[in-house]
């Protein structure tokens, strides 16, 4: 796979399918790499080198650094995406083409290509040259209107705390790409795929979109809480919060149980979700004064006790903490040439008979250069080195 993609969407797919166990080989500009190297602090090594942002993102791939603004360059990637099985880009429209790196220029090299692009918008749309960026896209495509506390309690449109959008959208690219390679196992031949932020976005706001689609209703910012299920949301306690997670009429009655409210289980305007949606004001007021007269960890207790969802809102130092998080190899160590032990968060998914790969750490700039010419191309070093005088790579 060849990855031409920075930042965080394409290289956010790109390390799922190297866990997933593809050769990744990752396109770099000579002498600056990813964007995302520079943007830190942290860095990886304290006071220098590559930032954690760029490790978050760029597990199981190897480096080689190739100036696409020379024809010997863009001459290599056509050499390479001739034998390729994937290629993914995140340029903005157009700049592929103005290289001679297009998906027809490609696909006519090597017909069984799949080329992914991730765009800000469709490359055919009215707005294909515009540029495109998480914050802006969590903004304009809707996600920012019903994140954040409501005017009344003194909110404000709020974005969420990671990329959301980007990291989506390359999830949405990474599901894309498997489907089109199954789609080639089945039926022969490559495809072009593009995905695009602004689309993505507009995609993965789910319930809330069709709650305006299908209700009319214009959805606003509700803080903590669910628009479609009550009591769902944030309590303080007595010394500090924590999240209620009520989705049924059983657990809304043993939540009562545990707060000794028992008449509201039975109560008419209460006895169904919908009822509760209705009264959701009066019923969260009279929760929240009664969270309050006791801590978390007592309420933890019970509620679970009873088998209530709920859990404390932890801060990342207890999440990594937690004894589930070491139980389940949440972090994963990995050899890095500038550190012995670097910790990685995990790829989530468990499979029984190919598990996620850990192989390669987040690589250095252009680390794998001349072992990828040599692979893929079998290229000599005397080539290497006249690619590397003349600036190529």
């Amino acid at each position: 796979m060849l990855d031409l993609t920075r930042v965080l969407a394409g290289p956010w797919a790109t390390q799922l399918l190297g866990d997933y166990g593809a050769d990744v080989v990752k396109i770099e500009r000579p002498g600056a790499g990813d964007d995302t190297r520079h943007w830190g602090p942290p860095w990886i090594s304290g006071d220098g080198g590559d930032a954690a942002y760029f490790l978050a993102a760029n597990r199981n791939k190897r480096s080689l650094t190739v100036d696409l603004s020379t024809e010997r360059g863009q001459s290599l990637i056509r050499e390479l995406a001739a034998s390729a099985d994937v290629l993914i880009e995140n340029f903005r429209s157009g700049t592929m083409a103005n290289f001679g790196l297009d998906h027809a220029t490609l696909a006519a090299l090597n017909p069984k290509l799949i080329y992914c692009s991730i765009t800000a918008y469709d490359s055919q749309s009215s707005r294909a040259g515009q540029p495109g960026y998480d914050a802006m896209v969590q903004a304009s495509a809707g996600l920012m209107s019903i994140t954040g506390a409501p005017d009344s309690e003194g909110g404000g449109p709020q974005k969420v705390g990671v990329a959301i959008a980007d990291i989506m959208t390359g999830m949405y690219a990474g599901s894309a790409i498997l489907a089109a390679l199954h789609h080639r196992t089945q039926h022969g031949g490559g495809q072009y795929i593009e995905v695009p932020l602004y689309d993505a976005q507009v995609a993965w706001l789910a319930n809330q979109a069709m709650n305006y689609l299908v209700g009319g209703e214009l959805p606003g910012r509700l803080g903590n809480a669910h628009p479609n299920i009550v009591p769902y949301q944030s309590f303080a306690t007595r010394d500090s919060h924590l999240m209620l997670a009520v989705g049924n009429d059983g657990q809304f009655r043993r939540c009562m149980a545990c707060l000794g409210l028992d008449d509201l289980a039975t109560a008419p305007r209460y006895a169904d979700n919908a009822a509760r949606v209705a009264h959701r004001d009066e019923l969260t007021a009279v929760l929240a004064e009664r969270f309050a007269q006791q801590d978390t960890a007592d309420w933890l207790r019970q509620l679970r006790a009873a088998e209530v969802p709920c859990g404390p809102i932890n801060d990342l130092q207890a999440v990594f903490s937690d004894p589930y998080v070491h139980e389940q190899g949440v972090v994963r160590h990995q050899v890095h040439p500038k550190h012995d032990a670097l910790a990685t968060v995990a790829n989530p998914v468990r499979f029984s008979e190919t598990p996620v790969s850990y192989d390669q750490a987040p690589p250095l700039l252009g680390e794998h250069s001349d072992a990828v010419l040599r692979d893929w191309l079998g290229y000599s070093a005397d080539s290497i080195r006249q690619l590397r005088d003349a600036g190529a790579i």
